[in-house]
This record gives C-alpha cells, sequence and structure tokens, in this order.
C-alpha cells in the first residue's frame, strides 16, 4: 500500500549538524519549516532559536521565547496575539507591518529585539521567478537611525536571505559593508544570515561546502569585529540528512521503477528547488533505470537516471537518502501523509 513508504529520523544525526553550523556563528536559529519533526528534536536537544513564518506553527513549539516570527501581511490581532505569547523577537521587510507593529508596542510594557530585511543582490539563474523581499539597504539605514530611539526595542538587527541552494553568492562581506554605514553598524546588536545552508545531493556536489564554510568564518570575524554578533538560519543543512525516505518497488518493466510513494507526498523539494535525492547504493555505471511515483502525472518521478547494482523486483526497498528537507505532503491524488520514525 501507498502508506508503508515512511521517513526515517535520526537524532544523533540532527545534533551532529546542529554541532557542525553553532561553530560558524554567534547563534543558530532552525528554519521551522524546513521540517518540524527535526525542530521538535533540536527544542529539546539543543539551545538552538527557530526561525517561524506562521502564527499556526507556533503550536508545535513550547518555548516562546526561542522564537524569532517573520511578519508578513499581519494585523494589530495577530500582532497582539504574539505579543501575549511572549514572541518579542521579530522580522520586518516592508514598511506597513512595521509600522502596525510600533503602534501596537504604544499599548504594551513588551521590549523587543527587531531585525529589519534588507535586500541584496541576487544573480542566480531562477531570480527572475522569485519574490524579493525586504527593504533598500538605504531605508534600512534611515529606519535604524529612528528605530534606536524607541524605549520599545531592545536591540535592533539587519536580516538578509539566501535562498537555501544558492552556492554562488557568499561575498556577503562585501555587500555588507557597501550596504550599512558605520552609523549603523555602531547601533546593530546582530546580522542574521538567512536561507540556510545547501547540501548534498545527486546535482550537488560535497564540494560545495568547504568553501562557504570558510567564507562564512571570514564573516564571523568581520562583523564580530563591528561588535555586532553573526546568526544564521541553517534549515536544510541540518535536516535533509538527517532523514531517509523508505520507498517500496510496486512495479517494474522495461526500465521504469514504480515506487509506493510519491514526490507529492514525500519530496516536494523536488520541485521547490531543483533537487535530486541521492538513492542509497547508487553506482556510476550499469543498468539506468527511472524512478517514479506512484499517481498518474507524468511529472511524478524522484530520478530520471539512477544506476543500480542489481535489477530490483516488486516489494524490494529503494532509499532515498539526504531527504529531510521540505518533505512535507499535498493532497493531490488524495495521498496520505508518510508517518516519521524517530531512530537514535
Amino acid at each position: 500500500m501507498v502508506n508503508d513508504a515512511k521517513f526515517v529520523l535520526s537524532k544523533s544525526i540532527v545534533k551532529e549538524q546542529f554541532n557542525k553550523v553553532n561553530k560558524l556563528a554567534d547563534k543558530v536559529s532552525y528554519s521551522f519549516k524546513t521540517n518540524y519533526e527535526v525542530g521538535k528534536i533540536l527544542e529539546k536537544e539543543t539551545q538552538c532559536l527557530f526561525s517561524v513564518h506562521s502564527f499556526e506553527t507556533l503550536k508545535l513549539l513550547n518555548d516562546m521565547s526561542r522564537v524569532i516570527y517573520f511578519a508578513q501581511g499581519w494585523d494589530k490581532k495577530e500582532v497582539n496575539e504574539l505579543l501575549h505569547n511572549n514572541v518579542n523577537i521579530f522580522v520586518i521587510d516592508n514598511k506597513k507591518d512595521l509600522n502596525i507593529l510600533l503602534n501596537m508596542l504604544q499599548t504594551t510594557n513588551n521590549k523587543i529585539t527587531l531585525f529589519l530585511r534588507m535586500k541584496l543582490k541576487e544573480n542566480t539563474i531562477h531570480t527572475g521567478k522569485h519574490f524579493v523581499f525586504g527593504l533598500s539597504s538605504g531605508k534600512v539605514n534611515d529606519l535604524v537611525k529612528i528605530l534606536k530611539k524607541n524605549n520599545s526595542i531592545k536591540s535592533i538587527g539587519i536580516h538578509f536571505h539566501r535562498k537555501t541552494q544558492n552556492v554562488s553568492e557568499w561575498s556577503i562581506k562585501e555587500e555588507l559593508e557597501d550596504s550599512i554605514s558605520d552609523e549603523t553598524w555602531s547601533s546593530l546588536s546582530f546580522i542574521n544570515i538567512g536561507g540556510g545552508l545547501p547540501y548534498i545531493y545527486k546535482n550537488y556536489s560535497k564540494n560545495i561546502l568547504e568553501p562557504i564554510f570558510q567564507k562564512l568564518m571570514a564573516l564571523k570575524q568581520y562583523i564580530n569585529s563591528k561588535n555586532v554578533k553573526m546568526y544564521i538560519e541553517p534549515g536544510r543543512f541540518i535536516a535533509a540528512p538527517a532523514v531517509k525516505l523508505i520507498a517500496t518497488v510496486k512495479n517494474v518493466y522495461d526500465n521504469n521503477i514504480i515506487l509506493n510513494c510519491s514526490v507529492y507526498n514525500s519530496a516536494m523539494d523536488t520541485f521547490i528547488a531543483h533537487i535530486r535525492l541521492l538513492v542509497e547504493n547508487e553506482t556510476e555505471t550499469g543498468k539506468s533505470y527511472t524512478l517514479k511515483g506512484c499517481t498518474p502525472d507524468s511529472l511524478d518521478i524522484f530520478r530520471y537516471k539512477v544506476y543500480l547494482k542489481k535489477k530490483p523486483k516488486i516489494n524490494d526497498r529503494i532509499v532515498f537518502l539526504n531527504a529531510g528537507a521540505y518533505n512535507f505532503s499535498t493532497d493531490f491524488c488524495k495521498l496520505p501523509k508518510l508517518k516519521t520514525e524517530i531512530i537514535n
């Protein structure tokens, strides 16, 4: 049956990946939308913060003091509920949302930490299809001058975002030098590097990581030299390697393997970030197969070509690696949500 497929989540790998990135920054904020089950483990096992993007997902966490909440088209009621629930760290990317927050703060005794989200130039080939969030650097510099006088704001930071599998735009130091004035630097407490860190897939080499880590360490040194702390938001880097997707072969014909799950209920990142999951024990030569999901959709393909050591049979297992990022499900064809088995 379709629902026999499952995710297997390793707590030890979650903690191992967290410890790696924890050395790169003053504070780690896990991007909670990447994988909620991974986030629950991090809340219990580490001291990381959580970048949260909707009020509904707050219910999955216990400690609201560790939440960095991203505003997006909110109203007074939502802001009031957040403040009432002791959420006091916010990221704002537009003036209207900022004004709603500032007006609400006049009616409470809350003291908040505020990050202003700043636009950085993007050069990726997919830039045209993405909405670019954030304020211009000029607007950020102007707002910091004003906001540092606000008694309801105990500290100010700047947030910016790089898309999660971005491997080419990490010359951040130079952009910050060009964007942030000396006066603004003196008023800042934090710089938050949003967007996460990339991870390894069939179409992304493991060699991408070390150069990025080196640049991050140099960036931290530069930011700390300004007496400012550096935050990072690794969702994918922590979640992806901690999870395997265990599927079963339903049918084999020609060079096609039909699995008992779908991209639509287990690997939406195939569409979102154009990634191709690695397959356990795949080779570089031999007979190639297409790994097809269980729906009638022609796009429901995990891998167009994967080489396997031996010919698969019905009921054999296919194990996908690094499957923990953005593996949420849709209701396409009424597909069931896959269960997650947690192991040590």
